[in-house]
């Protein structure tokens, strides 16, 4: 049995078991997700089309985690106007596990798989491709994609390596890496225990981050 149905404004072809990404909704890891939106179910020789939507059908889904897109560059320049306009968009996503296709109108289970489940109570939760992750470098402030990837490169992937360095590791990767004085400026260090210490990220947009994956 498969169903398409819709959600973000764009359909999705699924069954159960599969895993999908979506347009981001709201909800933690392990909650489950009821969409009512289906506009066509196929079970075997039976075929249902919605008009637009299947009576008493729904797709019922488990959060896995939320995550963000690629980045996207838009660079406008207008010629001989010495106007130019560069801007970068990340899209928020959300990996959905689908665990059942319901018809008559039958309700969603309540419980959401064990191996997803159990990643509803990770701390400071980070979204990646593979899936929700906690102890980003990224969280801390002034470590942005680009240099969070240098660093894990160079095997710096936690907050406790961060709050270990020394003045002379400050100086050595500040002159490998090209940081130009970052770590010291952007209190990288401090900001690093702050997070082992269980104290939420400085930046608005890296807590809004850590709180969608509590």
């Amino acid at each position: 049995m498969f169903a398409v149905f819709k959600t973000g404004g764009k359909q999705y072809r699924v069954a159960a078991d599969d895993k999908i990404t979506i347009m981001t909704i709201p909800g933690a890891p392990g909650d489950i997700i009821t969409f009512d939106s289906v506009l066509m179910l196929v079970d075997g020789d039976n075929h249902q089309i919605g008009a637009p939507h299947v009576a008493g059908a729904s797709v019922a889904g488990a959060i896995v985690a939320h995550e963000r897109g690629p980045k996207v560059i838009a660079f406008k320049k207008r010629r001989r106007k010495n106007s130019k306009r560069k801007r970068g968009h990340r899209q928020d996503l959300t990996i959905l596990h689908i665990t059942e296709i319901l018809t008559g109108g039958a309700k969603a289970s309540k419980a959401a798989p064990v191996h997803i489940a159990s990643a509803k109570a990770t701390p400071a939760m980070a979204a990646t491709a593979g899936g929700a992750v906690s102890d980003d470098v990224e969280l801390i402030g002034g470590i942005g994609p680009t240099i969070g990837k240098r660093l894990k490169e160079h095997g710096i992937t936690t907050w406790k390596q961060v709050a270990a360095w020394t003045d002379a590791d400050i100086a050595k990767w500040d002159a490998e890496l090209a940081l130009r004085g970052r770590v010291v400026r952007e209190e990288w260090v401090e900001q690093a225990k702050e997070l082992l210490a269980g104290k939420p990220p400085r930046a608005k947009i890296d807590q809004a981050r850590a709180a969608d994956h509590e």
